[in-house]
């Protein structure tokens, strides 16, 4: 079946253009993509997909006619701009900023290393379910970038996971020398000196030992 013509273009002559600032997406274009749902989300439901991300600019385009609405969103994008620096960082945003694993913000989160600015509920959409996740200061992060904190991190923990294997096989090997040496009771049924089991024994303790 052949599929149907796709529909023209509109002939969006209502072009808006928002530079965001390096401070704001902090050169990630999660982060930049994060600012526009957050912005979409203040915007009535059938006119969200009119503003757009491109690189690290917001981009709002309609269609000749609608300039009413074409201003009105307008002055809520350049509203909601206005401190867009300080919007706190979400955890996908801030593993895409950082270069970090989901198990290292976990992990830096849970020792204080990754301090968190509080927490955010979410209704999914489309679900009754909610979600709860820690969120973080963005010149916090920004702090970290520009310190290279990260690789010092991922160093200390190396450090730490062979110092703990160190310790595990150390303690591996106390665990087995004390096995050797353990003295064999007397009613084991074993000999004292080679650990091995003694013959007939078995048929002993069930005639006198029972």
């Amino acid at each position: 079946m052949p599929r149907a013509a796709k529909k023209p273009p509109e002939n969006l002559t209502l072009i808006a253009e928002w530079p965001l600032s390096p401070a704001a997406t902090l050169g990630s274009s999660v982060r930049a993509k994060g600012i526009l749902l957050e912005i979409r989300a203040r915007l009535p439901l059938k006119l969200r997909k009119a503003l757009d991300v491109r690189g690290s600019a917001l981009i709002l385009r309609m269609a000749e006619g609608a300039e009413a609405d074409f201003a009105a969103i307008s002055a809520t994008v350049e509203k909601a701009l206005v401190g867009i620096e300080s919007l706190e960082i979400i955890p996908r945003e801030i593993e895409d900023i950082l270069t970090i694993k989901t198990s290292e913000r976990h992990r830096w989160l849970k020792d204080g290393r990754l301090p968190s600015a509080g927490t955010r509920t979410v209704k999914l959409r489309g679900r009754a379910r909610k979600i709860t996740f820690h969120v973080f200061d963005p010149r916090m992060v920004e702090d970290l970038l520009n310190g290279d904190r990260v690789e010092a991190w991922r160093e200390e923990d190396a450090e730490t996971a062979a110092e703990n294997r160190r310790r595990a096989a150390w303690k591996a090997k106390l665990k087995r020398e004390a096995a050797k040496t353990q003295p064999v009771s007397p009613d084991s049924g074993r000999d004292a000196k080679t650990g091995q089991k003694l013959a007939g024994w078995d048929e002993f303790e069930r005639e006198f030992l029972r």
